[in-house]
């Protein structure tokens, strides 16, 4: 593992920083795209829900009927100026024919638990505990129009609400979102059952039913990134003396007096004084059986709160859907003890992020290059066997010089993975009064001109099961001390946490947790090289000491190069590329049933940086000092196509297409040559072409 991990270092040191290139305006217009000359709606079971309830089987999620379902979904969220989460009637078709064109089929609903005029909670009360008749109504609708194109949803319950002294909360004003407290405080949970009876009972005037009768909710999330663990802080006092009174009458509860006589030894505190917890860090260097004690007691809040939140939707309110409990969403440390607790519901649920922006900056380096910490490890450290995985938090936030390679290598792997959805985050729908063709923020995709023919393309590969499930998947196993433990490990132990487990073996096989309680894994077999290749044969993600990382996909239906390909000229079966981009991401799919080789239309992207106008880097690109406005900017992917081993073909024409999905001036007449069907990218500024094939 070290010569691996040095080769790939080399790599990533030996590679100049990317520059500004000459980047040229090319902007996507949703308002005027009905024609779209690409339009995956078709690839949408619509409406949705019309074969019944998803359910599980198999550990996956499947249809009412007992089709396997897959999830290819954004967030809905309005974090930038002029978007909105819950669209005008006027708007909300053209937004719901927009993502169901891309092929999106599934929404997660996030944040609907902010105040008016953003989400449904009616900001002009003095509590928190009435919706806004208007905003209930444009939700409605918004969710209606998802439904009729075949978009399910993914209903978030507590997300971002702020509390107000009225509702009967402690220090309502200094709480923010309550973010831990909600686990434990009476009051909380109180108000997180009655927000979700509310909700889940009302009535859609448009869909006709309830949402907890409804089968187009897919599934619903009590949570979001939420949890509990040793050295936790309350916001208040008030709080934290709750939180040791709890603490002290579970020890009473669940422990020994020979045990509490050793535990207050331990912590140095008197038989008259409640006995303290961890703080901060102290956890770190705590006794064993002071943190081992601490850990077992936050683990039973924790899985004490799910299953009470899961009686209350299953068993009172008769909810439909299967339930997440909160998502795997801290990377800097371990999940295990969390994972202990969330794996009892459901579906599983993983959060991570590419170089996560922050005010310090990112270090601005592909992913190709350092596929130990790339997102598909990070992310296949969660799934549990026999359980549904979802991410629904993902994306190479903007302005990653390298964010091209996100979408395609994420679709690709995580089909290997077989997972049960994927949801970027996120797509801010626009007001028409403030529509701007910007990037809006580091994670707003609805505009971004490199990624969403990216969303196309990986529904190809995802949803239609373009790349194939891994041959083989290898389980690992831990013990209840490991769990404990694993969240007192550095983070150079990530992502697995695992003694003996080699991480990268999730890019060759299917990895899964078989037990959180059980005897410790086995050291794995396993023999790393300079490429790693999937067991289908399918995938290959390479190492190239001074040239940069490369990951290819080659499957029949869907192929891809992503990454320094300039550098790396690998000839696939179907393309071969010579680009002027140092790094860029290509892929092309089949828009019909049939595999490149006799497809008659094929979608092709082609994607490199992608900026705002007059956005501005500090000197080593780390940190975007202004985001820049409209119009969006592309670096153009220009070179040589090659498109190779079709089926007797007497014409094969390439269009470039506008940000309407319209052909811009006339297609590209490929040259047959000995190579293939030659063709020159880059003549029009554009992120995605349709290829035709005349026989």
């Amino acid at each position: 593992m070290r010569a691996f991990l040095s080769v790939f270092l080399t790599g990533i040191l030996g590679i100049p920083a990317l520059v500004q290139q000459d980047l040229k305006p090319f902007v996507f217009d949703h308002r005027n795209s009905a024609g779209s000359v690409i339009d995956l709606s078709f690839m949408l079971d619509a409406p949705a829900g019309k074969r019944g309830f998803v359910r599980i089987a198999d550990g996956h999620l499947v249809t009412g009927d007992g089709k396997r379902l897959r999830l290819w979904g954004v967030n809905i969220t309005d974090w930038t100026r002029g978007s909105t989460m819950f669209p005008t009637k006027a708007d909300a078709a053209m937004w719901a024919a927009t993502l169901a064109r891309f092929g999106i089929n599934c929404v997660r609903l996030h944040f609907l638990d902010l105040a008016s005029p953003r989400g449904l909670i009616d900001s002009r009360r003095e509590d928190t505990r009435a919706f806004d008749t208007e905003q209930l109504d444009r939700f409605d609708f918004w969710t209606s129009e998802l439904k009729k194109r075949g978009i399910y949803l993914n209903i978030n319950l507590n997300v971002g609400r702020s509390y107000k002294a009225a509702d009967g909360v402690k220090d309502a004003d200094k709480i923010r979102w309550g973010k831990g407290l909600t686990l434990y405080d009476p009051r909380l949970i109180e108000l997180q059952k009655e927000y979700a009876t509310q909700l889940l009972t009302h009535y859609n005037p448009y869909t006709k039913t309830e949402y907890r009768n409804e089968p187009a909710v897919v599934t619903i999330e009590l949570l979001n990134e939420n949890a509990l663990y040793p050295g936790f802080r309350a916001p208040t006092p008030a709080y934290d003396k709750d939180l040791l009174e709890l603490y002290n009458t579970w020890l009473k509860q669940n422990l020994n007096a020979e045990e509490l006589a050793r535990l207050r030894k331990l912590s140095d505190v008197a038989a008259d004084q409640p006995i303290p917890r961890l703080q901060g860090n102290e956890k770190n260097g705590a006794a064993a059986e002071r943190y081992y004690t601490e850990q077992k007691f936050f683990m039973e809040m924790e899985r004490r709160f799910f299953l009470e939140m899961q009686k209350h939707l299953k068993e009172t309110l008769k909810v439909r859907a299967p339930l997440v409990a909160t998502a795997d969403h801290s990377h800097s440390g371990s999940s295990y003890p969390l994972l202990a607790s969330t794996s009892l519901l459901d579906i599983v649920d993983g959060h991570t992020y590419w170089q996560h922006p922050g005010p310090r900056g990112i270090p601005n380096t592909p992913m190709v290059n350092d596929p130990l910490n790339s997102t598909v490890i990070e992310l296949s450290r969660t799934a549990v066997a026999g359980k549904p995985y979802t991410v629904s938090e993902t994306n190479h936030p903007f302005p990653n010089d390298y964010a091209c390679e996100g979408i395609p290598i994420l679709a690709a792997y995580a089909a290997l993975q077989d997972w049960d959805g994927i949801f970027w985050y996120t797509f801010e729908p626009k007001a028409s009064s403030e529509w701007q063709p910007v990037i809006g923020d580091a994670f707003d995709v609805s505009h971004h001109p490199v990624k969403l023919p990216q969303l196309a393309a990986g529904a190809l590969m995802f949803l239609r099961g373009d790349v194939k499930s891994a041959r083989e998947t290898v389980q690992r196993t831990y013990s209840w001390q490991q769990v404990a433990d694993s969240a007192r490990l550095p983070a150079t132990e990530r992502p697995y946490f695992t003694p003996g487990f080699p991480a990268l073996i999730g890019l060759e096989h299917a990895v899964r947790i078989g037990s959180l309680n059980g005897q410790p894994t086995a050291k794995v077999p396993w023999q790393a090289s300079n490429s790693l290749v999937s067991d289908t044969k399918e995938l290959s993600w390479t190492a190239a000491p001074a040239k940069g990382g490369l990951v290819s996909v080659e499957t029949e239906r869907s192929t891809a190069l992503i990454g320094f390909i300039r550098a790396n000229p690998v000839p696939l079966r179907n393309m071969m590329l010579r680009l002027q981009n140092r790094f860029a991401a290509v892929t092309l799919s089949s828009l019909d049933e049939n595999p490149i080789a006799r497809s008659e239309r094929l979608l092709l992207t082609a994607g490199a940086m992608a900026a705002n106008t007059g956005g501005e880097w500090n000197e080593d690109r780390t940190v975007l000092q202004k985001a820049g406005s409209a119009p969006t900017l592309i670096e153009p992917v220009t070179g040589d196509l090659v498109l190779r081993n079709l089926a007797p073909a007497r014409k094969v024409t390439i269009a470039a297409l506008d940000g309407r999905g319209q052909v811009i001036g006339s297609p590209v007449l490929a040259k047959k040559t000995s190579e293939g069907w030659q063709a020159a990218l880059g003549e029009h500024v554009t992120t995605w072409y349709e290829v035709r094939v005349e026989r």
